[in-house]
């Protein structure tokens, strides 16, 4: 059924190419019989009728290349229609104004390069647009983090914008070339399984294999995660006061990471509570903010007070 109602779209611009062939080639009998030559005009319409058709034949040719992929970006198929119709535009401003090829595409080169320059910032989002779609970091309904911009489901990849929805339902329009500037961690490629990671303090006094046998045996009564690969526990430092663990199991889907940490969480508190494990006791220190720049006089200032104020010290 998709098949045919492409088909059924090739149908006018078909139309209008045998049309404006038959202009061109018929010129002669045409002018006699309407007493005007009409072959400028069905040239025009020629040039318009197979940009036309050349762009649905690569949205046809877009749709069948990649079927198990999700959806093709639409950004490649609005692009190849730009193109397409520009080209043609061009050739049939030559043909109208008697010009060569050449010519035109240097007064529009021109053109362009004043358009440009007028709308920098619209073109700086297309360009980035276009290299998203080439690299293609992120695919329709792939589930991804921009860094400090945004965290969702991707819905659209457009010649400005990409839309993203947030698992708070909330509906995202980013600029493109503010997504150029970030990285992109893509949950759903190469696969949708992945593993997350959370990190715990135990106090010192719990030794180190209790807790992790504890910490195991509340993520196997997890039923949200994935038993395969298992989940494990491991050190990541051990301190006076506390030692770090990292809990790590994987998820099939990112749609359920909130849910998941949700439930693992909650069975390693349970679990915690009924072992009666003490709270770690964690000193805060509060440091100062560090400078960004320094005076050159008052660090001098500063050196000269430290060794004025140090003991001297003889060198025998």
């Amino acid at each position: 059924m998709k098949l045919v109602s492409h088909l059924r779209r090739l149908i006018w611009p078909s139309a209008m190419l045998l049309v404006a062939a038959s202009l061109v080639l018929f010129d002669q009998d045409v002018e006699q019989w309407v007493g005007l030559s009409l072959r400028m005009p069905g040239g025009v319409v020629g040039y318009l009728a197979a940009a036309w058709l050349g762009s649905r034949l690569f949205g046809l040719f877009a749709d069948r290349r990649r079927p198990h992929k999700g959806p093709y970006p639409r950004l490649f198929r609005d692009l190849v229609a730009v193109l397409l119709f520009f080209t043609a535009t061009i050739a049939s401003a030559a043909l109208l104004l008697g010009q060569g090829l050449l010519g035109a595409l240097a007064g529009s080169s021109l053109i362009l390069a004043m358009l440009g320059f007028a709308i920098r910032n619209v073109v700086a989002d297309t360009l980035s647009g276009i290299a998203l779609g080439v690299e293609a970091p992120c695919r329709i309904g792939d589930w991804v983090d921009i860094d400090e911009v945004a965290r969702g489901r991707v819905i659209e990849i457009g010649w400005r914008t990409t839309r993203v929805l947030t698992q708070d339902a909330t509906y995202m329009i980013l600029p493109n070339s503010q997504i150029a500037r970030r990285r992109i961690t893509n949950y759903s490629a190469p696969k949708p399984q992945y593993r997350a990671q959370l990190s715990l303090k135990l106090a010192h006094e719990v030794p180190v294999d209790n807790a992790k046998a504890l910490i195991l045996k509340a993520l196997n009564e997890a039923r949200l995660i994935q038993s395969e690969p298992t989940p494990d526990v491991r050190v990541q430092a051990l301190g006076s006061n506390s030692n770090s663990y990292a809990v790590r199991f994987w998820l099939s889907r990112f749609e359920r990471d909130a849910d998941c940490r949700d439930e693992v969480l909650s069975l390693i508190d349970r679990a915690l509570r009924n072992a009666k494990i003490p709270a770690p006791r964690v000193q805060i220190e509060l440091n100062r903010p560090r400078r960004e720049s320094i005076d050159p006089i008052e660090h001098e200032t500063e050196i000269a007070r430290i060794f004025a104020a140090s003991p001297r010290q003889s060198i025998s």
